[in-house]
């Protein structure tokens, strides 16, 4: 039997802030796409692992964090244009619709400001700033657990995991492992290379890294084909990525593998967004059903994969070269 994992990058306008020009639709959809895709989880009683930018779970700040060690101005569109937009900013009540969820999700963090874990002006203290800052967080929010197990690394931008380590993580989800690995000037032709192919996307293992953290990768991103090019060829031969993540959920079952679906809440704009997730949802709930696949959040792949490496068994001891 295989396995299938979802896991979703909760952010609302945390995802977008730093740039110069977010995009408008996307974040002001976020809320709506927080509860569609809420609704359809509890609709086909899917657990997922929601990866929430800590900022959400509180219910008020003075938009400076003046004791963070983040960069002059990272802050600066949560004190000014978005200083009147507490909607982008707070999301406890979309939270609660998680953790009060009969469903039974995985609460995980996304960093507390969606700050780039790789990036240059990102020491090691301004990573452990995030993870505290969430973790306080989640000390004033008595709905969630009292601490994470998982982190979602926003962009999938990888870096300071001894941070993470040190701080009481256990995993994180990793970057999908292939010969293209890093060269990000390729990643669109390589999203839509993706999404035409008709062959399956690849199940993933999870390891143990240096850090003893496990590392779960990503399989498919289910919006990384849209626009004028997805149009024509839904027109033609139907949602390519519906047809994709059907041939994953087939290859989970067939070779007892993983295989790992994320999105964001804010994806899901149109019409056409939520009946692509409907869809492959529905297919998803019929092979559990059939007892082909399981679903499970990332700390329940995470923690069976930490089990195994603990029950190997020891190595021989060496053979002494003098014997």
């Amino acid at each position: 039997m295989g396995t299938v994992v979802i896991s979703i990058d909760a952010e609302l306008g945390w995802g977008h802030h730093d740039l110069r020009s977010p995009p408008v639709e996307r974040v002001e959809y976020a809320r709506t796409g927080w509860r569609r895709l809420a609704a359809l989880h509890d609709e086909f009683e899917l657990p997922a692992t929601w990866g929430v930018v800590g900022h959400l779970l509180l219910d008020e700040c003075d938009g400076v964090h003046a004791g963070h060690p983040t960069p002059d101005g990272w802050f600066a569109r949560e004190w000014g244009s978005w200083d009147t937009r507490p909607d982008l900013r707070f999301g406890r009540d979309l939270v609660d619709l998680i953790v009060e969820s009969d469903v039974e999700h995985e609460l995980a963090c996304h960093s507390f400001s969606h700050v780039l874990f790789d990036g240059p002006e990102t020491t090691a203290a301004v990573a452990r700033a995030e993870l505290r800052a969430c973790q306080a967080a989640l000390d004033r929010y008595p709905a969630g657990p009292d601490a994470f197990d998982s982190f979602v690394f926003p962009r999938n931008r990888i870096g300071h995991r001894a941070v993470l380590a040190d701080e009481g993580y256990r995993c994180y989800r990793g970057e999908t492992l292939g010969p293209a690995q890093g060269m990000r000037a390729l990643a669109p032709l390589r999203k839509v290379a993706a999404a035409l192919a008709r062959r399956p996307p690849p199940l993933v293992e999870p390891r143990v890294d240096e850090y003893g953290l496990v590392n779960l990768p990503s399989s498919m991103y289910l919006f990384g084909f849209e626009g004028v090019p997805k149009a024509v060829w839904a027109a033609l031969d139907g949602d390519p990525l519906v047809a994709r993540a059907k041939r994953g959920v087939d290859r989970a079952a067939a070779e007892g593998g993983v295989f790992h679906l994320w999105l964001h809440p804010n994806n899901l704009v149109s019409r056409a967004d939520g009946r692509r997730v409907r869809a492959i949802y529905r297919y998803l709930r019929t092979a559990v059903d059939a007892g082909r696949v399981t679903v499970e959040p990332m700390r329940a792949v995470a923690a069976s994969a930490a089990t195994a490496v603990d029950e190997r068994p020891a190595r021989p001891p060496a053979i002494d070269a003098d014997w």
